[in-house]
């Protein structure tokens, strides 16, 4: 007994019609993205595996890569970028309600029979040629004030971790969409054939921190093909499991083998069009590749002492965000497209003082020396740096509040990020706030503005970049309006 055939042998006229049109679109698609897909096992060693869109870029673009750096759990403006002098005189004061509005709060506060207003303990100084507002938890991003645009009014719609995180890196809150590296990796391809065009670090946090989880979903393809997810690298071990050939099977056994294995997928695909099929041959090739370009990645041998100091003592431990760091910068120098670094433990709705600080000395150092190391070797002209976290926090404190202690809830109403390198005007503060770093004042930037921006700087118009899917044309910037934002760009 068949069932498979049993089923189509049954089928009337109008259903086989009507499930023809998918099976059609599936094997046009194969088609249309066969050669690109294949990757080395079709083409000569000498092209481009990755190969972007017909196209693609739209426009000369002033980024060819990107870093992001996200700080998962959500870092407080207030106690980094957002300077409120202000506040000193509102201490343990409640927040007035013309200033909140009757804005929804999370369920972790509305409880509470006040909201005390909590300033930062920190102090701020004013940094560079720009003047740029910026805490002493960040002693070496002030150093880089001149390299950099603050952009101090994203905002977004979402209020709890997981909806915002998945905002943040798809430009939705609905699970299923494709991330940014991945979206850019499927319009640009990458020049390197020996590494994945998009690459992600999930890096060790301290202790303190509170640790929400990551989800696979902030890096993966959602409805692109398969091939275009990110490929995590390892903190611990082997970067990449299996990187290393069985004993007794050398390179050219692996080789033989592949072959073979290539033919039958190949066959396979002949047979049934399934694009998955050379997204499979795509990446049994990369995998093979890597076995080679992967040892020579991680390999700091030839770094600088210097260099090595710069990103601080953590830098030649695996799994620290300073190696991840370091291997970002390694890794666009190689050709990669896109690093996504994504760094735990921000979510500090108690003992903010001492954890923030905690989180700044793990990763502040290695982001500013990623900027300078970038710009010392000549790729910040043509490399995009973004960090951020998914919101922010609220000038209330969560919990108990004295003078040297308290906790934030979490804002989605304003935060800031920063974006350095190619195309970005450095000392730029972009977007004000109100007094209580609670509403926007002037110049807002929603999520998928930001993305509209970042996208704009890789040569391609967010509105013309569509994938479709489930009857629509979907795009990283979502079906309403988005706007690059224009006023930190050189």
């Amino acid at each position: 007994m068949n069932t498979a055939l049993d089923f189509h042998l049954s089928q009337t006229r109008r259903q086989f019609f009507q499930g023809a049109g998918l099976r059609l679109g599936g094997l046009a698609l194969s088609t249309l993205m066969g050669e690109r897909m294949l990757g080395a096992a079709t083409t000569p060693a000498s092209s481009q595996v990755n190969q972007p869109l017909p196209g693609f870029p739209h426009f000369a673009p002033k980024a060819k890569r990107l870093i992001y750096l996200h700080m998962n759990g959500a870092p407080s403006q207030l106690d980094l970028f957002d300077y409120k002098p202000q506040l000193q005189k509102y201490f343990d004061k409640d927040l007035p309600e013309s200033v909140r509005n009757g804005q929804r709060i999370t369920t972790m506060t509305s409880g509470q029979s006040r909201l005390p207003v909590a300033p930062s303990m920190f102090n701020f100084s004013q940094c560079g040629k720009s003047g740029m507002w910026m805490s002493e938890l960040v002693p070496n991003i002030q150093h880089i004030a001149d390299d950099i645009a603050m952009v101090r009014t994203v905002h977004t719609s979402a209020i709890n971790h997981d909806p915002a995180c998945t905002f943040v890196m798809t430009g939705s809150e609905v699970p299923g969409k494709p991330s940014i590296g991945s979206w850019i990796s499927y319009g640009l391809g990458s020049v390197s054939n020996d590494l994945p065009a998009f690459v992600v670090f999930t890096p060790t946090f301290p202790a303190t921190g509170n640790a929400q989880a990551l989800f696979t979903r902030m890096w993966s393809s959602g409805f692109l093909p398969t091939s275009f997810n990110g490929v995590a690298l390892r903190g611990q071990g082997d970067p990449v499991l299996f990187i290393k050939n069985p004993p007794g099977v050398d390179g050219s056994d692996r080789r033989t083998m592949l072959n073979a294995l290539n033919k039958l997928n190949q066959r396979n695909f002949e047979r049934f069009g399934d694009p998955e099929i050379q997204t499979r041959i795509a990446q049994y090739e990369m995998a093979f590749r890597m076995q080679t370009s992967v040892p020579g990645l991680t390999d700091l041998s030839d770094e600088s002492e210097a260099t090595l100091n710069m990103y601080g003592p953590d830098v030649k431990r695996m799994g620290s965000f300073a190696s991840s760091a370091l291997l970002a910068r390694r890794l666009v120098e190689r050709g990669t497209r896109v690093v996504q670094i994504l760094h735990r433990g921000w979510d500090q709705h108690s003992g903010l003082p001492k954890n923030i600080k905690a989180q700044c000395m793990d990763t502040e150092q290695a982001c500013a020396a990623l900027v300078k190391d970038l710009k010392q070797r000549g790729l910040l002209e043509d490399t995009l740096v973004v960090w951020g976290g998914e919101f922010g926090r609220t000038v209330y404190s969560q919990g108990t509040l004295t003078k040297d202690n308290y906790g934030r809830d979490h804002h989605p109403r304003n935060f800031c990020m920063w974006m350095a390198g190619a195309g970005v005007k450095g000392g730029t503060v972009y977007g004000e706030t109100d007094d209580f770093s609670y509403n926007i004042a002037k110049d807002p930037v929603h999520i998928n503005d930001l993305n509209a921006t970042i996208l704009h700087l890789m040569g391609i118009e967010h509105s013309r970049f569509t994938y479709k899917f489930q009857g629509l044309d979907q795009r990283l910037t979502g079906v309403e309006e988005a706007h690059v934002v224009k006023g930190i760009l050189a």
